[in-house]
C-alpha cells in the first residue's frame, strides 16, 4: 500500500499528511511528538484493506502553527482529530497511535465513543501522568520555559546528515527510519535546514492528569482496543504502570515484543501481524 500526500483546511488551519489510495477500513494515524506522519511509512505496506490517513499533527511535518501566544494542549489536541474526521467526512473511524499520538488517541476515544471504532495504542495509552505534590514545580518549569524560548534561535544544519545522526541518537532509529521523519521533519533555509516543527512543542505542560484521573479515562474507552509495548520499557511509562493501564480498559488485548520505541518503524511486519486483522474488524 502506498501513501500519497494531502492536505485540507480545519479550523486551526493547514493540515498536511500521507494517507493510502482505494477504499478500506477508515484509520486515522497519530504520530509521536516531533514526528510526523511518515511515522507510518514502513507499516503502511502491511496493512492492506486499511484506508489510512496519517496526518501531521498541528506544529508538525508541514502542518500549521498555533497562532501566535496560543498553546498546544490535549484538548487541542483531540478537536484537531476530530475536525480532520470531520474534514474527511468520517462520521466513525478507527485510531491507530503510536506515543504521543496514541495519547491523544486515547483522549478521542474515551471524549466521543460513539464515533471511534477500534483503537489501537503504540507505546503509550492514556498519557502521562504527574503527583499532585509537583503541581506548583511543574507550573514554575513550565512558565519559566516559555517566557524563555523567544530568546532561543533555531538550529541550522548544512545537511540532512546532521539531524538523521540526531535522530538516530535520540531514538536508537536505524539510519532508514531517521531519515524518513528528518525527510518530512525540516525546512530549507538560506544556510540549510532547520527543524519544521513549532518550537513552542518542546515546552512542558503546565498541568497533567493524575494517575487516577487517567484510569478513570482509560477505563472510559468503550470501543475494542489493542495495545501494543516494546520490550524493555520506556523509563516513563515503566512496569507495572503499563500493564496495570492496559488492564483497565473494558475491551482490551495486549501484545508485548523485543523491540525500541519505534517499534512499528523498525519492525513493520511484526507489529502488523498484532493489528491487521483488529483493525479490519
Amino acid at each position: 500500500m502506498m501513501l500519497r500526500d494531502f492536505e485540507l483546511q480545519i479550523p486551526l488551519g493547514r493540515i498536511t499528511g500521507l494517507r493510502s489510495e482505494g477504499e478500506g477500513t477508515r484509520v486515522i494515524a497519530l504520530h509521536g511528538w516531533l514526528d510526523n506522519a511518515a511515522s507510518f511509512v514502513p507499516l503502511a505496506p502491511y496493512l492492506a484493506g486499511v484506508q489510512l490517513v496519517a496526518p501531521d499533527l498541528p506544529g508538525h511535518g508541514a502542518s500549521a502553527h498555533l497562532a501566535p501566544g496560543a498553546e498546544y494542549t490535549s484538548g487541542v489536541a483531540v478537536n484537531a482529530v476530530l475536525d480532520i474526521a470531520d474534514a474527511l467526512g468520517w462520521e466513525t473511524f478507527s485510531l491507530l497511535g503510536h506515543s504521543m499520538g496514541a495519547g491523544i488517541a486515547s483522549l478521542v476515544a474515551a471524549s466521543v465513543p460513539e464515533r471511534v471504532q477500534r483503537l489501537v495504542v503504540i507505546e503509550a495509552l492514556g498519557g502521562l501522568a504527574e503527583t499532585v505534590e509537583r503541581t506548583a514545580d511543574r507550573w514554575r518549569e513550565a512558565i519559566a520555559a516559555a517566557r524563555a524560548l523567544p530568546g532561543k534561535k533555531l538550529r541550522v544544519f548544512a545537511d540532512l546528515a546532521s539531524p538523521v545522526r540526531a535522530r538516530m541518537q535520540a531514538n536508537q532509529l536505524s539510519e532508514a527510519a531517521a531519515r524518513l521523519l528528518v525527510e518530512r521533519g525540516v525546512r530549507a533555509v538560506d544556510d540549510g535546514y532547520v527543524w519544521s516543527s513549532d518550537p513552542r512543542l518542546t515546552l512542558p505542560t503546565p498541568q497533567r492528569l493524575s494517575e487516577p484521573q487517567l484510569a478513570r479515562l482509560v477505563a472510559g474507552i468503550a470501543c475494542p482496543t489493542t495495545v501494543v509495548y516494546a520490550d524493555p520499557p520506556q523509563a516513563y511509562f515503566p512496569e507495572p504502570l503499563r500493564t496495570q493501564r492496559a488492564q483497565l480498559l473494558p475491551d482490551g488485548r495486549l501484545h508485548v515484543i523485543a523491540g525500541i520505541h519505534h517499534l512499528h518503524m523498525e519492525d513493520p511486519a511484526a507489529v502488523a501481524d498484532m493489528i491487521g486483522d483488529f483493525l479490519r474488524g
